[in-house]
């Protein structure tokens, strides 16, 4: 295992020592001069807001919905289970797209924070609402027999159970907004990203989008850290998982409206307004926006990059979740930090090194499948990563021991027990990784090979010519195909949850 994580590690890392050779290459007065000015200033501050503002909504809304639904008598809990998972299907730039289409006015820090928290709190929501069905109901009842009330239980011995949870789904959405490029042009919100996008493509200057780039990682690196630091080392697994007491849901009566009416709000603002405007668009396109030689190629091209990439990233994670579980310490600490790094690096800056790299040493991989596999590998690790390393959390390694003290050799005992257990949390992670491929943009358009369309590039071409009703089709067909994953990482993370 620790060969195995080593080596992905170092192929993670290949992204960031470009950009670390590319800025050495460029000098130090250069690289001063370009770091601290008050362009670079401007973008520190949108992206640091952008943050700070962004992830802790998402931890209210996530914890908050997970709360509600399965620790409280809330009415029609099961349907709004589903229903806060559902806006993970629309991809954050289709929800820019429609909700510029609804206010054309839209734009600066805080209609990006209304856009990417209204995309992202799922990423909050399923691994906490997973935790808690499985958090044994009895410590909240002896919490209850000392004397707690519900509201101090809850902040006393329920919230800090739900730690991995948290931390988890609040890295994941920091890093999101850090690499988000789509959802921010839309509405003319400037970020580290998005002039990095500004610097190659538009000026083709590479020596200011590195001392960007640059400026990004290191952003990366202190979430890291903070994350990391704030994970603590308590245990949350418990032996078994058929024994438990059944949860007590605590009454609502008079709050009861007051939470259909918010979660209601909250659905119809991150699923139900994106998905009217889509809609509308391609009643207005016409049948004609239907070509089949238009659209088919670009499904059939998503759907298989993104079920090849998510089985790939799947298993290339599963040795650092494990030494990251299993083998607490700086050494797997170090491995997962350098996955989480890269992953951080818009994705155009991963493109560009895997181009550069490519031509220079393998000019055989230079736009082939391949390579493109390679980069979504890197780019989307972390989702993976995330769920298998909260299902092994939850799979206590006395199980495995006590297999092979039955006599079972140690592989057989790995494969049977807590491969077995963990394969839930496999399946969400995958789901997750599918659904990151999907609305994929800039390492595609880089990397693929020629004649390669997804949905989310044709998407993206229509909408920058500002045809809306020409890029309504592709984003219904993203939303259509994400549903199904979306579902599948919901019943996942509640079959992690022993349900």
């Amino acid at each position: 295992m620790s060969i195995v994580a080593v080596l992905i590690a170092l192929f993670s890392l290949v992204p960031l020592a470009y950009v670390i050779v590319m800025t050495a290459a460029t000098g130090w007065d250069t690289a001063v001069s370009l770091i601290f000015r008050p362009r670079v200033g401007e973008l520190l501050l949108n992206t640091v807001l952008l943050t700070v503002v962004t992830v802790p909504l998402c931890l209210i809304l996530g914890v908050g919905g997970a709360w509600l639904v399965e620790r409280t008598s809330l009415v029609g809990r099961k349907w709004w289970a589903v229903l806060l998972a559902a806006p993970l299907a629309i991809p954050a730039f289709v929800n820019s797209y429609a909700w510029v289409s609804a206010v054309p006015s839209l734009g600066g820090l805080w209609s990006g924070v209304l856009i990417a928290t209204l995309s992202y709190f799922p990423l909050v929501y399923i691994p906490a609402a997973a935790t808690l069905s499985r958090l044994d109901p009895a410590i909240e009842q002896s919490a209850a027999s000392l004397g707690l009330g519900a509201w101090r239980a809850f902040f006393r011995v329920v919230l800090p159970q739900l730690r991995i949870a948290m931390t988890g789904g609040g890295l994941l959405v920091a890093l999101h907004l850090l690499a988000e490029y789509g959802a921010f042009a839309m509405i003319r919100f400037d970020t580290f990203t998005t002039a990095i996008m500004v610097q190659y493509q538009s000026t083709f200057n590479g020596t200011a989008g590195n001392m960007l780039a640059s400026v990004l990682v290191f952003l990366c690196l202190i979430l890291l850290l903070v994350e990391v630091r704030s994970r603590g080392s308590a245990r949350y697994a418990r032996i078994g998982s058929g024994a438990q007491a059944r949860a007590l849901r605590l009454p609502l009566h008079a709050y009861q409206v007051p939470a259909q009416l918010s979660l209601i709000a909250l659905t119809a603002l991150a699923f139900g307004l994106p998905l009217t405007f889509v809609l509308r668009w391609v009643i207005a396109g016409g049948p004609d926006v239907w070509a089949a030689e238009e659209f088919m190629p670009a499904l059939l091209q998503t759907l298989a990059y993104g079920i090849a990439a998510a089985v790939v990233t799947t298993l290339v994670a599963f040795p650092m979740a494990y030494l990251a579980v299993r083998r607490p310490g700086w050494f797997s600490k170090s491995l997962e930090l350098s996955n989480y790094i890269t992953s951080s690096m818009p994705g155009i800056v991963v493109g560009l090194a895997f181009v550069t790299v490519s031509i220079r040493m393998l000019p055989n991989m230079y736009q082939t499948s391949g390579l493109l596999i390679a980069a979504y590998v890197l780019l989307f690790l972390p989702r993976a990563l995330v769920n298998l390393r909260s299902g092994l959390a939850q799979a206590p390694k006395e199980l495995d021991e006590a297999a092979q003290a039955l006599g079972k050799p140690p592989l057989l005992a790995f494969l049977r027990v807590t491969l077995r257990l963990t394969a839930p949390a496999a399946a969400g992670g995958a789901a997750l990784v599918f659904l990151g491929i999907v609305n994929e943009l800039t390492a595609t358009l880089l990397l693929s090979p020629n004649g390669t369309r997804t949905l989310a590039t044709e998407f993206w071409s229509k909408s920058s010519e500002i045809d809306y009703a020409g890029a309504a089709p592709y984003a219904l067909l993203m939303i259509l195909i994400s549903a199904p994953m979306t579902y599948l990482l919901f019943q996942q993370s509640k079959k992690v949850a022993g349900q």
